[in-house]
């Protein structure tokens, strides 16, 4: 017989003592390799643990992202952290509630059947026959590997799960007490590094000493284009950086394309097409075709905090503080890049502003280490805004390129689309290469990894969510990896699946216009998935959609749906606008399938979360550059959505607790964009396909 097949994370790390520790003080910790960075994730995984461990969340702590202590879980990304991360905690607390039930029944002299676990004590009800997790946690060894055999309790048996429980982790944001920025350790420097104007630029010349003579400078570090300088005080650190700037001779060359629409810079550049999809059946002859181009900008992270990190350097041992999404991998590049053994380096998560993505924590957790093993004292690096903005990795520019054919009953039988895009992902893998920015400016620098789109059977790259769930009997679809780089781009929220996706919801109105049917209605005539008509029709109801309802030439309304990845969570969204010197969110109304839910209201804040990112880049978020580098330096630069700019939000939860949880932090974003895009079609009977819409787009757009 096969043994049971373990969750993957579980698989990579299988000792039940990874996970779960019974403390002195009638407590219980649980360890998780995923991380928080504002998605709840650490209260979700808390209430799958209390759930099967049978104890309430006062009575537990949960210790995340820690490679001295949590097993290591990869990177907490692409909305997999419950699918991956609870799944594997759920399984490790129900095989440790098993072996102490267990072990109780043997002790007391009853049958397992019999007893009961309630706040971690174990009893035969109505009796005072009792012992604890605490009581026999020295008999109850869990350095053992999981079995995986032992079945979690029955979705009608939770109280836990499927509760809005408090978050964990917001008393100590709302104090300042989580975030990097704010460590403060013994006898800290505060750090600030200067970073070359261009991609191409290295460092000629420095005049150190003007800068070591500035008050409470206590180091100035020059490794080839590296420098670094330490102060006691953080504005004397600041007015270092300054110094070091003017003091500073670089050689530049260009090195980059000319700037231009994406449109038509990206199949200009070289690129290399991978096939993905297709499919050849029998269908009725083309009545009428259409054809469209869609594209998306290179857009930041735009964290409202910049990216910072702590380090500290003693006796040949390094402990790193830093929000990056996958401190294991970043220890293995520290080690490449300070010719350390991996065994001699630390890496803990400490909350940052959050990213949802690969911005510059990883980056910044190098100039720490670089700064506190040059100082002998612990060190605090912030990046600028400048920094954050011009030398983080950035979301990938998009070009997609859609054509399709209706038989004469309006009906899809044709479907084409090509998409041109960077590799999505330059994170910190096991992968040769260091992919950290100062590696590369080092006197012996280190080459970066060589960029790999993600692979589709994870949801794919630049080819993410480009195959439609929609019923296509002819399509083919198509990924050009662009090979030429332009500006650095790395993992950022819902990756392709955002620009793939509000082309094909855009594309998709534009097709039902041509048949003269509905949007809502064209779109439900195309699937077969019942779970994919439940949150349209839903979405729909919820925001009080006619069918053929006309604008006012002002006023309109779009939708916008997708399974995100074609794997995790189902979302349709309507958005309402009001266009007048630009466009006005008015009233957002989202339905969503993400399987069982763990906890509701953080479900819903990271729905809400996913739209208000969306509508930032749907309307206002594009980076400028030249042919040295990204020019985009600040918030007047690089507009964001403002508070007063967000719509009403109605967010309403398909709830399947019998079913299996599905990732749902990226699911908002692409239909988001396509519903926004929609709903300006509806209310000018203008075509805007390539963002950001803004008021000089929508002109354009107007005049072709």
């Amino acid at each position: 017989m096969n043994s049971p097949k373990l969750p993957a994370s579980l698989a990579a790390n299988p000792r039940l003592d990874r996970w779960v520790r019974f403390d002195a003080d009638r407590r219980v910790t649980v360890f998780s390799g995923k991380v928080e960075i504002g998605q709840g994730i650490a209260t979700a995984i808390a209430q799958i643990a209390a759930e099967e461990l049978e104890v309430s969340l006062q009575q537990l702590t949960i210790v995340s992202g820690d490679t001295t202590r949590t097993p290591n879980e990869g990177v907490t990304s692409g909305s997999m952290s419950i699918e991956q991360g609870g799944r594997a905690m759920r399984a490790v607390c129900a095989e440790v509630r098993h072996l102490f039930v267990e072990a109780a029944a043997i002790k007391l002299e009853v049958r397992r059947e019999d007893l009961v676990v309630r706040d971690g004590e174990i009893f035969v009800p109505g009796t005072d026959v009792r012992t604890s997790y605490w009581e026999l946690a020295a008999e109850v060894s869990l350095a053992r590997e999981a079995s995986g055999s032992i079945a979690a309790k029955p979705a009608q048996a939770r109280t836990v799960i499927g509760t809005s429980v408090p978050r964990l982790d917001l008393a100590a944001k709302f104090t300042g007490a989580a975030f990097i920025h704010d460590i403060e350790l013994p006898d800290m420097l505060h750090a600030r590094v200067l970073r070359p104007p261009s991609y191409s630029a290295r460092l000629v010349s420095l005049d150190a000493d003007k800068v070591r003579a500035l008050p409470g400078v206590v180091a100035i570090v020059v490794d080839g284009s590296f420098v670094g300088v330490c102060a006691e005080r953080e504005e004397q650190a600041v007015k270092a950086l300054d110094a070091a700037r003017a003091a500073a001779r670089w050689k530049d060359q260009a090195s980059l394309p000319e700037s231009r629409e994406i449109r038509e810079l990206l199949p200009l550049l070289k690129s290399e097409r991978v096939q993905i999809d297709s499919a050849n059946a029998a269908a009725a002859p083309v009545a009428k075709r259409l054809a469209a181009s869609y594209s998306r900008p290179y857009i930041a992270h735009a964290s409202i905090g910049p990216s910072c990190a702590a380090a500290h350097y003693t006796d040949g041992e390094l402990t790193v503080w830093s929000h990056s999404q996958g401190v294991f991998f970043l220890r293995g590049h520290l080690a490449r890049a300070l010719g350390m053994p991996i065994e001699s380096i630390a890496v803990i998560h400490r909350d940052g502003a959050g990213c949802y993505g690969h911005n510059g924590a990883d980056d910044v957790a190098l100039d720490a280490a670089l700064l506190a093993r040059a100082c002998g004292r612990p060190v605090l690096v912030q990046w600028t805004r400048e920094d954050e903005l011009a030398c983080s990795p950035c979301g990938a520019a998009m070009l997609v390129q859609l054509a399709g054919g209706l038989d004469a009953s309006g009906r899809i039988v044709e479907w084409q689309h090509d998409v041109w895009s960077q590799p999505h992902s330059t994170r910190p893998t096991p992968r040769e290469g260091v992919n950290l920015l100062a590696a590369w400016h080092l006197a012996t620098p280190h080459a970066p990894s060589t960029p790999v789109d993600v692979p589709m059977q994870f949801g794919g790259g630049g080819g993410r969510n480009s195959i439609p769930l929609y019923v296509l009997p002819n399509r083919q679809i198509a990924l050009h990896v662009v090979q030429e780089p332009v500006l650095r781009v790395s993992a950022l929220r819902a990756l392709g699946g955002y620009a793939n996706v509000f082309a094909i919801e855009s594309f998709m109105d534009e097709l039902a216009a041509a048949a003269g049917v509905d949007p809502v209605a064209f779109r439900l005539a195309h699937l077969e998935d019942p779970r994919a008509r439940a949150v349209i029709e839903t979405a729909a109801r919820a925001s009080g959609w006619i069918a053929g309802a006309t604008s006012d030439g002002r006023h309109g309304r779009g939708i916008g749906f997708a399974r995100y990845k074609n794997a995790a969570a189902y979302c349709a969204v309507v958005m309402e606008i009001e266009v007048a010197e630009q466009v006005k969110l008015k009233r957002c109304v989202a339905a969503v399938d993400a399987g069982e839910i763990i906890n509701p209201d953080g479900l819903r804040n990271q729905i809400e979360g996913g739209i208000v990112q969306a509508a930032s880049w749907t309307l206002k978020e594009a980076l400028r550059w030249d042919t040295n580098g990204v020019r985009t330096r600040s918030w007047e630069d690089y507009p964001i959505l403002g508070f007063s700019e967000v719509p009403e939000i109605d967010v309403i939860l398909i709830d399947h607790p019998e079913l299996r949880p599905l990732g749902a932090g990226e699911c908002a974003a692409g239909p988001t964009a396509a519903a926004i895009a929609n709903a300006l079609q509806h209310a000018l009977g203008v075509r805007a396909r390539h963002l950001p819409l803004t008021p000089e787009r929508i002109a354009q757009a107007m005049e072709r």
